[in-house]
């Protein structure tokens, strides 16, 4: 697979201002580092995970990759292009082939709009189709979405429908202009557990049948191994661990990836949870520790922690680990 997707050294940071003296002057008094120099690649077809608890700079990502926000710093490469820094103008043309599905079905679609007027909006924006063409095209995407018969749910509006009906009506709207990459930002979260399986396997078709690219945002770690080909860890603005989902979470390496996955519920009842490797308060994001942003929280801090920022070295084929800890590394990082 090759590379659709290229982050580097990304940044996002949001000025903060206190009281209203501040405000009127327009001097922050300092920044929340959402994301923070971020770096990853995302190839052609692939499914890559985002997990991290909430907070964290997750969705803060997705919505810099498809240019709802505009970056700090860094560079995003898309298909051999810099979109970080596009015009108003450009970021148009860029966005047909990018669509973002959003975590709450219930708000992400206007009441007042019919399923077709909903799903035909892309369309609409980038090209003139005939009013015949745009019912076909809308009724392909809501039959990809398997909202069948398409025909069914054309004239229905968002209070008919249920919560999974919703979402779906959603990704077809993402769908219809066939883009190349899609940012599901936690797109079952809001939905029953009995929905969230579908919803799912038809992502895990999408990314088979249509070649599609997605960045899979996630707080419910449950879901990593059975959407994402590779997964990545954010921790208070930066990916702490990056590589294939299935390895990440047979053998976490970065203490913060260990906490997280032994919080995750197991169905075995004879499985016994081990103590978490994890203490203390979230730093704030205003005020980040000086040297790894995890260390006043993890018991295997060693001086070198806090003192120097760790950034991702090779820990195997594919993984990444930023970590001080040699026994973090293990030996295939050795």
């Amino acid at each position: 697979m090759t590379s659709l997707i290229g982050v580097h050294d990304l940044k996002k940071y949001f000025p903060v201002n206190q009281g209203f003296f501040h405000s009127l002057l327009r001097e922050p008094v300092g920044f929340v580092k959402a994301v923070d120099g971020v770096s990853f690649d995302i190839m052609g077809g692939e499914i890559l995970g985002l997990a991290g608890e909430s907070g964290y700079g997750k969705s803060t990502v997705g919505e810099l990759l498809v240019r709802l926000q505009a970056p700090t710093g860094g560079k995003i490469d898309f298909g051999g292009q810099n979109i970080a820094n596009l015009g108003e103008s450009e970021i148009k043309g860029f966005r047909k082939q990018c669509q973002i599905i959003f975590q709450d079905p219930y708000s992400s679609l206007n009441p007042r709009y019919t399923v077709f007027q909903t799903v035909v909006e892309p369309l609409r924006n980038y090209g003139s189709l005939t009013k015949r063409k745009q019912m076909a095209e809308v009724c392909e995407a809501l039959e990809r979405a398997e909202l069948r018969p398409a025909e069914g749910f054309v004239h229905k509006f968002p209070h008919q429908l249920s919560g999974g009906q919703r979402q779906r009506v959603a990704i077809a709207r993402a769908i219809v202009i066939k883009p190349k990459f899609i940012v599901a930002d936690e797109p079952v979260s809001m939905l029953d557990v009995s929905i969230r399986a579908g919803i799912l396997n038809l992502l895990k078709k999408l990314n088979k049948e249509m070649g599609l690219s997605i960045l899979y945002i996630t707080h419910d770690l449950s879901t990593l191994q059975y959407v994402c080909h590779r997964t990545g860890i954010m921790y208070l603005g930066r990916i702490v661990e990056i590589g294939n989902t299935t390895e990440i979470l047979k053998r976490p390496l970065h203490p913060y990836s260990r906490a997280l996955f032994t919080a995750v519920p197991r169905l075995d009842p004879d499985y016994v949870k081990p103590k978490l490797d994890i203490t203390g308060e979230v730093p704030s994001p205003i005020n980040l520790p000086r040297g790894c942003r995890f260390w006043p929280r993890c018991l295997e801090v060693q001086a070198l922690c806090k003192e120097e920022e760790p950034w991702q070295r090779q820990a195997g084929p594919d993984r990444w680990v930023a970590c001080h800890l040699t026994g973090a590394i293990g030996e295939s990082g050795q």
